[in-house]
């Protein structure tokens, strides 16, 4: 069964040497203060291999972390959402090529923004046509983020208090009425689009997200401590999340997206909400690849994973120069569903299988899942700064040089 039972890596052809290459580069930039902590997980195979828990939870309690601890791990949500919108897809409730409007009405009659005249009035036009479901899940759209100080649509988010709706219904409204930022498909921002699948979720499953996710995901993959809150009784396990600024270290930090972490959200974000454990996150990506199967039970169709796991955006898209954060797209690295795909790792310059699915989130937090080399990782660390190290890119390296023969299983 594939199902992360442990194993030795030799077993499933990796270097022990290799890996613990992997534990020291991570474990350098614990010991240089750059992060308080870190818990790192391999798998081959379907078998667990390495769970590697280094570093503090909180440098103030100097209580170390251990392999259950709990980070939040923001958009590492996003690919979540995208397999919970593969549910409802595998059940025939939406299609790739449907307009956003067919599933959110409100969608209907959309504007683009044109210009901001010098007296600030924004200037917009009708939009030709509605974006599609797929242009909503590779932030190729058109929608905003509000996340981005001085982009007139933005700006336009933070004064609609986007983020301040009562709950997802309301903040699909309020974003249909503002207008796009560009024609959908005409280019590559990242946006609010996995919020708005939150919103589609609830409407088609007549669900809560928060239910729907334990129900369809959480529940089947024994995901025991993945939430969108964590409560009381989990507390002392959840990780402090530090910020540095580049000048003064690092300073614990409440969470900006969700002051209280304790209780569960008025907002579920599809976006960027949930928190987790490294093993709980592995058992998410080891059911891709397992072709959306886990431990007997069917999750996702193999059909539905390989969507997902995809690259939907045209090649003269991927030449753009698009991307955010460490995320920078181009030849080689695409967008599949709600997250990055490899279809050229050599011309992407990261040596990793072809077909690889990954991401990251805004405190550090990154995982891949690798089809071709039968592996996942997952790495947790809580720190906001625009100067946090390359985790992904430099483990996903020694990572390749660990692999010395094939998996078995």
């Amino acid at each position: 069964m594939r199902r992360l039972e442990p194993a030795r890596p030799q077993d499933v052809g990796l270097s022990i040497e290799g890996l613990e290459r992997v534990d020291a580069a991570v474990q350098a930039y614990v010991d240089q203060g750059v992060l308080a902590g870190a818990v790192t997980l391999v798998a081959r195979g379907g078998r667990l291999v390495r769970q590697t828990a280094m570093g503090l939870k909180g440098i103030e309690s100097g209580e170390p972390l251990a392999p259950d601890s709990i980070f939040r791990v923001f958009s590492m949500t996003k690919p979540v959402t995208a397999s919970a919108m593969m549910i409802l897809h595998d059940q025939g409730l939406w299609d790739l090529n449907d307009p956003v409007s067919r599933h959110l009405p409100e969608f209907a009659d959309l504007r683009v923004f044109v210009e901001r005249r010098p007296d600030g009035e924004i200037v917009t036009a009708p939009a030709e046509r509605c974006p599609t479901m797929r242009e909503l899940m590779t932030h190729t759209a058109g929608l905003g983020y509000g996340l981005q100080p001085g982009a007139p649509v933005d700006d336009l988010y933070r004064e609609a208090r986007v983020w301040k709706s009562a709950n997802l219904a309301e903040l699909s409204a309020r974003v249909a009425g503002l207008p796009l930022a560009y024609a959908p498909g005409e280019a590559w921002a990242y946006s609010i689009g996995m919020d708005i699948q939150g919103a589609i979720i609830e409407r088609l499953s007549g669900r809560s997200l928060p239910d729907f996710m334990r129900e369809k995901i959480f529940g089947p993959l024994g995901m025991v401590d993945t939430d969108f809150h964590t409560p009381p009784e989990k507390s002392r396990r959840l990780a402090t999340l530090y910020f540095d600024d580049g000048s003064s270290g690092l300073k614990p930090i409440a969470n900006p997206l969700k002051r209280d972490d304790s209780a569960p959200p008025v907002l579920a974000s599809g976006g960027g909400g949930l928190v987790s454990t490294a093993g709980d996150y592995a058992r998410y990506a080891q059911m891709l690849l397992n072709e959306g199967e886990w431990d007997g039970r069917r999750i996702l169709s193999p059909q539905a994973v390989r969507l997902q796991m995809t690259n939907h955006l045209p090649d003269w898209m991927m030449q753009k120069g698009f991307g955010i954060g460490k995320q920078q797209i181009r030849p080689g690295f695409g967008i599949g569903l709600n997250g990055v795909v490899f279809t050229d790792p050599a011309a992407a310059g990261v040596p990793v299988g072809r077909g690889t699915y990954h991401w990251d989130g805004a405190a550090g937090t990154w995982f891949w899942a690798d089809p071709e080399n039968d592996l996942l990782f997952v790495g947790m660390i809580q720190l906001m700064s625009q100067n946090a190290p390359p985790l992904q890119a430099r483990t996903q390296t020694l990572m390749a040089g660990a692999i010395v023969g094939p998996a078995r299983t």
